[in-house]
C-alpha cells in the first residue's frame, strides 16, 4: 500500500522554525516529484514547494522563497521542508504529495498524506 505520512508540525512563535517530514511507505520517493501544499481555514489548498524526481530541482512559491527549503534524504525515503522565519500567515495544514513531475496544480498529484498542522502565533 502506497502511503505518505507527514510529521513535524506544531505551534511556533513568529520568527521561529519548524522542519516538516514526508515519509513514504510502499514506494521509493526518489522516483517521484514531491510537492508540499498548505491549506488555511476557508482558503483553497496552495502549492508551497516542490522537488523534482529527475534532478532534484526545487521550486518555491513567492510567499515562501528565501524562508523555506525542500530537500530529500533517499536513505530515509523522506522529503523535508525546512521552514524558517515563520509568519502568522504560514498557519495552515501542510500536506505532501507525490507524482511524476512538479506542478502547482492540486489535481496533478496522485498520492497525498494526511497533513500536519502548523500554527504560527505568539
Amino acid at each position: 500500500q502506497l502511503q505518505l505520512v507527514e510529521s513535524g508540525g506544531g505551534l511556533v512563535q513568529p520568527g521561529g522554525s519548524l522542519r516538516l517530514s514526508c515519509a513514504a511507505s510502499g514506494f521509493t520517493l526518489h522516483y517521484y516529484a514531491i510537492g508540499w501544499f498548505r491549506q488555511a481555514p476557508g482558503k483553497e489548498r496552495e502549492g508551497v514547494s516542490c522537488i523534482s524526481s529527475s534532478d532534484d530541482r526545487t521550486y518555491y512559491a513567492d510567499s515562501v522563497k528565501g524562508r523555506f527549503t525542500i530537500s530529500r534524504d533517499n536513505a530515509k525515503n523522506t522529503v523535508y521542508l525546512q521552514m524558517n522565519s515563520l509568519k502568522p500567515e504560514d498557519t495552515a495544514v501542510y500536506y505532501c504529495a507525490a507524482d511524476s513531475m512538479c506542478s502547482w496544480g492540486v489535481d496533478e498529484y496522485g498520492y497525498w498524506g494526511q497533513g500536519t498542522q502548523v500554527t504560527v502565533s505568539s
